[in-house]
């Protein structure tokens, strides 16, 4: 799959004003640097150069930590012989794991390790770590020369990356994968049936009745973690109400939870539950997948990380496409906007006792090599463009033409990474409305609440947006 050039130029204007922020002003300082002579760096380091922007010294090691979970680890081991290629004498102490906060918040304050993949249902919160200090801001890697292209590595990734890792004016997380975001179907199954896809709730309810009649649920979802059916609920807000009414969501605006175009977005959902049209059974993200790939259920919403996680259980024949999470129809105000962005983030923590490494290390996973390797092995596009170029595959493919599709935004939500308390309610409260314990009107009250609590309180530092 390619990343089009026309899809650049617009997912560039959706994002230009965050993205910009950070990149734009970088890129001078880069030009002005990169061919220059080298300079000496700190005393513990060595010489930097265009080949070595953060004086890496010779002889020295580094720490890497992966999440080895829907995307594997596989990915990463590419990356280290890429890094190894160019500085066959530094050291690669690479590890994989699930539990990434149980194993690696305890080093943070002692000596933690150069480089640690945050993510999974195990990840440490970020909010917490930029406001303690224990995280390094990273805006001189998107200055530095591109490892194996032309200009900065700023310049080699696809827009929002940057965005996407910013906090507080600063880059603190890189994120290597570029994930979309939307409802999973067996093209196989529907071309045989003579189904039709649908695009707005609407169109869904009115095919539920002949997808039970084959025997099969219309749809399943994780029923375990919360944060599964979040995405989705969210989704369907930011395309029902509006970019506007989620920004004012994030920035715990009066009564945002209360705007027009939110209650109707929840209220679809409610009636999902209350027409039986789920999956019964209290399933996990991959026991909902394989029930998805057994036929039990029509749809699954999920990321593009899908196809690899699932890989060695797809049965034969079965064709995963992605189509657009569903709006609401005429009314919708975005209806276009499609959920995609950066994920997957790298951090490096301020007691790293090799920074220059671990920082060197992300410029080999943002590189061409790297970010091919990546979509290679894992059937999912990396943050670097044009990482899918060279891959053929139908789940790309389709996550490809939804992005081609796609209105002037892309949604994203920040309530999630701002405030840690805001987060775990909403994703509880995401549950209790899936399993039919809450209505939607309630569930926007208690969001409205759980809101108005954190911007209540004086010790909460408070984060905005603007795009």
């Amino acid at each position: 799959m390619s990343v089009t050039p026309e899809l650049d130029r617009r997912t560039l204007l959706r994002r230009a004003a965050a993205a910009g922020l950070l990149v734009t002003p970088a890129v001078g300082l880069l030009s002005a640097c990169a061919g220059s002579e080298p300079t000496k760096s700190d005393d513990s380091g060595a010489a930097k150069s265009k080949d070595n922007p953060f004086g890496l010294k010779d002889d020295s090691a580094v720490k890497v930590v992966i999440f080895n979970g829907g995307l594997g680890d596989a990915w990463a081991k590419e990356d280290q012989v890429i890094f190894k290629a160019k500085h066959p004498n530094v050291t690669v102490n690479m590890s994989s794991t699930q539990k990434i906060k149980t194993e690696e918040q305890p080093k943070m304050a002692t000596q933690p390790s150069d480089l640690v993949m945050n993510s999974g249902a195990d990840m440490m919160d970020i909010s917490t770590l930029i406001n303690e200090g224990a995280i390094e801001p990273l805006d001189d890697l998107l200055t530095a020369p591109a490892w194996d292209s032309e200009g900065t590595v700023g310049d080699s990734l696809l827009p929002g990356t940057a965005a996407d890792g910013t906090y507080q004016g600063k880059l603190y997380v890189v994120n290597v994968a570029y994930t979309v975001w939307g409802n999973w179907y067996n093209g196989a199954l529907f071309a045989k049936e003579g189904w039709t896809p649908p695009k707005t709730f609407e169109e869904f309810f009115a095919l539920a009745p002949k997808i039970k009649a084959k025997g099969m649920a219309p749809y399943v979802h994780d029923a375990v973690h919360g944060y599964y059916p979040r995405w989705a609920i969210m989704a369907t807000v930011w395309k029902s109400a509006g970019k506007q009414a989620v920004v004012d969501i994030d920035n715990l605006k009066d009564n945002a939870w209360k705007a027009d175009g939110v209650l109707p977005a929840i209220e679809v959902w409610e009636k999902m539950v209350k027409d039986k049209l789920l999956l019964p059974g209290k399933l996990d993200h991959t026991q909902s997948q394989q029930a998805w790939l057994d036929g039990k259920a029509a749809f699954i919403q999920v990321g593009t990380w899908l196809k690899n996680e699932m890989a060695s259980t797809i049965p034969p024949g079965f064709e995963m496409k992605l189509s657009d999470y569903w709006g609401l129809g005429a009314s919708d105000k975005a209806p276009k906007d499609v959920y995609a962005g950066a994920g997957e983030g790298f951090v490096v923590p301020s007691k790293a006792p090799n920074k220059a490494a671990a920082k060197e290390f992300l410029r080999a996973v943002l590189s061409k090599a790297g970010s091919a390797k990546f979509a290679e092995l894992t059937k999912s596009l990396a943050s670097t463009k044009g990482s899918g170029d060279n891959v053929q595959d139908s789940a790309i493919a389709t996550a490809n033409e939804v992005m081609k599709n796609a209105g002037s935004d892309l949604i994203s939500i920040k309530l999630w990474n701002f405030y840690a308390d805001l987060d775990k309610e909403s994703q509880n409260l995401s549950a209790e409305l899936m399993a039919g314990r809450l209505t939607a009107q309630q569930f926007v009250d208690k969001m409205q609440a759980a809101a108005d609590k954190v911007a209540k309180d004086s010790s909460i530092k408070k984060q905005t947006r603007t795009a």
